[in-house]
């Protein structure tokens, strides 16, 4: 009977521990989001880093072949980042292509274009320019692309037709290009993936769908952005199998890839924003709504300009009347607890005056001598109290005292220093030395020495916080680039810089003004470092960050 009993409260507390597993999990979730939203500059000076040493390579390119790839790799950031630079790298593209003369480069550079002006939602546009490009002549090794864009534009097409039989079409085409895609895809690649698990999706095969991603996730190696792409395949095959709580973990997941990769082009945020306006969180709703709008404008993604355009008015208009909900519940409050403060205060008014009246009949009824006799005892005790308060209270005021000569002696010296300095230069004018008095005007001795006293101080009082920093700093940085310091306790420039992204002074506006150096050479500096770092150039800073 026993084993019976706990197997029947194991039943009946599963589905109790999967929903406070999955609150946690949210929960979690939720929360890595709301920091990742918090720390987008930094992932987005990332992508422009990264941007920065491409176009680098870009201009170090020796012949057409290196250009054109270097090209390609820019495109490729920029598309979901912002599409008005990758199509200008486009057309930089076909320019290039046309110059070389080869027939493979030309296709390439108009498949690019057709699918840049895909992601702005230009579709009849990216269609003219793959209706002329037949397929026995593209190459082999670019066939996989090929079919991607037809995918892609086919599948847009068809999700926003109003023709039942225009949508039908579109949906066959999109399909061919899938399954020419799953063909030529290399089994266990991202590709592959994701596609064979689009197309159970389609076909309703949601549990199939569902096993191809959580498959390909245990045993393959991917990027941020590809973590997005499989997350929000998983959240759409979850949703059709009705298991809300594993389709929102999977947004949520989505959303979190898609912010870190610093893309701009995206689903996942906005459609968690309008499963959170469905489940009643408005404030959410409208924030991550308000952020997806924005990223699509600053990417030109007119597509999803669109799409966010359907539901954001009445996610808008849902949040001000929950701010409007909540002003008016608030002056409720403010009202009923101005009233509770009133009656309070009546009723200590009336146990004060009960109070006094009690006593008053009390001294009147317990009069006689004895009573004043102890009344004077407990006066005398008071008074010898009173005086020791007071002998207190002097001492006090003459440690305050004391305090305050010894911060005005302070002030007195420096203020004596500055007037022995006024002197100095008065009696230059008085006697007329007056080159000696611009030369003293102009002299930055003092200045200089106040600043390597400031520096010094700085340097010592850093060391004692972050005692092994030196050495932690140089672990960072490949061995024969590793600084040695020529005065123990003493930091050099670049040290310095470190020093103060250490203490969370990342803008290199304000470590110029620190250090006295232009804007120019604190960039420098933290660019030359980087390029010195063992490991990998883009997360050095970050790596600095955590020196303890």
């Amino acid at each position: 009977m026993k084993p019976l009993l706990i197997l029947l409260l194991l039943i009946v507390a599963a589905p109790f521990a999967r929903s406070e597993g999955h609150k946690a999990r949210r929960d979690s979730l939720m929360h890595e989001l709301r920091t990742t939203i918090e720390r987008r500059d930094v992932y987005r000076q990332r992508k422009e880093d990264q941007l920065t040493e491409l176009r680098r390579l870009l201009a170090d390119a020796r012949d057409d072949d290196s250009r054109f790839f270097s090209l390609g790799a820019l495109l490729d950031e920029f598309r979901p980042y912002n599409t008005d630079s990758a199509l200008a790298y486009c057309r930089r593209r076909e320019e290039l292509a046309r110059r070389t003369g080869r027939r493979d480069l030309a296709i390439n550079a108009a498949l690019n274009t057709a699918n840049v002006l895909g992601s702005m939602g230009l579709y009849k546009e990216a269609i003219d320019i793959t209706d002329t490009i037949a397929l026995e002549d593209v190459p082999e090794w670019l066939r996989p692309y090929y079919h991607y864009i037809g995918r892609t534009i086919y599948s847009s097409l068809a999700g926003y037709s109003l023709r039942p039989e225009d949508r039908e079409h579109y949906a066959r085409l999109s399909a061919a290009h899938q399954d020419s895609i799953i063909a030529r895809s290399e089994p266990g690649s991202l590709s592959y993936a994701i596609n064979l698990a689009d197309r159970h999706n389609a076909r309703g095969e949601y549990a199939e769908a569902a096993k191809i991603i959580e498959d390909y996730l245990s045993t393959a190696e991917y990027t941020t952005h590809d973590r997005a792409l499989c997350a929000f395949t998983l959240a759409t095959s979850y949703r059709n199998l009705g298991n809300e709580e594993k389709a929102e973990e999977n947004m949520l997941i989505s959303s979190i890839a898609d912010l870190q990769a610093a893309v701009r082009e995206y689903v996942s945020l906005r459609q968690l924003g309008v499963h959170l306006y469905r489940k009643g969180d408005v404030t959410d709703a409208y924030d991550f709504l308000r952020i997806s709008m924005d990223d699509a404008r600053k990417c030109n993604a007119r597509l999803r300009v669109l799409e966010i355009n359907d539901i954001f008015p009445i996610v808008n208009e849902a949040y001000v009347k929950a701010i409007q909900h909540e002003k008016t519940r608030q002056r409720w409050l403010t009202c009923i607890i101005s009233l509770l403060a009133l009656f309070l205060l009546l009723a200590v008014w009336r146990v004060w005056k009960q109070k006094n009246e009690t006593a008053e009949a009390e001294r009147s009824v317990r009069m006689t001598n004895e009573k004043l006799k102890a009344l004077n005892e407990e006066l005398t005790d008071f008074n010898t109290r009173l005086s020791e308060a007071n002998r207190a209270i002097a001492e006090n005021s003459q440690i305050k005292e004391e305090y305050i000569a010894q911060y005005m002696d302070q002030c007195s010296v420096y203020i004596e220093k500055l007037d022995g300095y006024r002197r100095s230069l008065n009696k230059l004018l008085n006697a007329g030395k007056t080159d000696e008095l611009r030369k003293a005007l102009k002299s930055t001795d003092l200045m200089d020495e106040e600043l390597k006293a400031f520096y010094k101080n700085f340097d010592t009082t850093f060391l004692k916080l972050f005692p092994d920093f030196v050495e932690q700093f140089n672990a960072l940085l490949v061995p024969e680039e590793r600084i040695t310091l020529k005065k123990e306790g003493q930091l050099n420039t670049q040290l310095r810089i470190f020093a103060l992204v250490r203490l969370g002074i990342t803008d290199s506006v304000k470590i110029a003004q620190f250090l006295r150096y232009s804007v120019t050479t604190i960039y420098n500096y933290r660019t030359k470092t980087r390029n010195k770092s063992a490991g990998p150039r883009a997360e050095f800073e970050d790596e600095v960050m955590k020196i303890m």
